[in-house]
């Protein structure tokens, strides 16, 4: 089952990276349509990434997309933020910036 699961390469903006997973129909007509997915949801699925992710948004005309973001600087082993980032990754960054 994840052998067909499609993967986009990373991308992002100031405050956080972003990818898009898109799933094979089989798998799809099998998630549910109208809310997030947690962690645990999407991994039971097959969906295979680092730690991090959340499911954070549903593309209505395509809900076989699933769209993961995760704050800038995300260790990729534990899936925590760095303290610098705690809290709204936004605001700690719009501090920063002054």
């Amino acid at each position: 089952m994840a052998r067909n699961i499609q993967y986009s390469e990373k991308y992002a903006d100031d405050t956080y990276e972003y990818r898009h997973v898109i799933l094979p129909s089989e798998v799809a007509r099998e998630c549910a349509k109208d809310r997030l997915l947690s962690e645990d949801e999407w991994r039971r699925i097959g969906v295979q990434q680092s730690r991090g992710w959340e499911h954070y948004a549903i593309h209505k005309p395509e809900p076989h997309i699933l769209l993961f973001r995760r704050p800038l600087g995300t260790d990729p082993v534990t899936g925590k933020v760095p303290e610098n980032l705690n809290g709204n990754p936004a605001e700690s960054r719009s501090v920063q910036a002054h």
